[in-house]
């Protein structure tokens, strides 16, 4: 049995690794391509291969060359957990010095503020349509290709009130 698995090693839930763990029995090898893969932290790690070594599973590592069926595969396994998190701990703490300095040369970090320039010209269309009240709401969403929280956050933009009481629209399809 072949399982990929689509999640970060760091989410709580791999419901492709969950799998195959249930899948083992007595006398199976679980193979990982690299060791990070199974687990990022030393605790999740031991955690995993006690479970297999409790189902009578053997582990192997493809790219450290792990096999933790013999005294120097476990001890291997052991230093290689070690290094792994390390490893984790290093990037993560470089990662949040890179933001630090980011920050001391006053670098706005996170998703750009506002519209882009076609979310203006769709907002600008939007509030137009809706102004003239000639199609619903949800015709202009349609139309603009747009969903409705978006028209509303156009219009939000503009500072239009939205009416309470819409006039009747006939449904018209006009993207079609």
């Amino acid at each position: 049995m072949v399982v990929t698995e689509k999640i970060s090693s760091t989410k709580a839930q791999r419901p492709g690794l969950e799998e195959a763990i249930k899948y083992l029995r007595k006398g199976d090898v679980l193979m990982v391509w690299k060791l990070d893969r199974l687990g990022r932290s030393l605790k999740e790690l031991i955690h995993i291969i006690t479970l297999l070594a409790k189902k009578e599973v053997e582990f192997k590592s493809l790219n450290e060359n792990i096999d933790t069926t013999t005294p120097v595969g476990k001890l291997t396994f052991h230093i290689f957990c070690a290094l792994a998190e390390f490893e984790r701990e290093v990037i993560r703490q470089r990662t949040l010095e890179g933001l630090q300095a980011a920050r001391a040369r006053k670098k706005v970090l996170g998703r750009p503020k506002g519209l882009t320039t076609i979310a203006k010209q769709n907002a600008f269309t939007a509030s137009t349509l809706y102004k003239e009240g000639t199609l619903s709401p949800i015709a202009i969403c349609k139309q603009l290709h747009i969903s409705l929280p978006t028209l509303y956050r156009y219009l939000n933009q503009h500072n239009i009130t939205l009416r309470m009481n819409l006039p009747k629209f006939d449904v018209v399809d006009p993207v079609s």
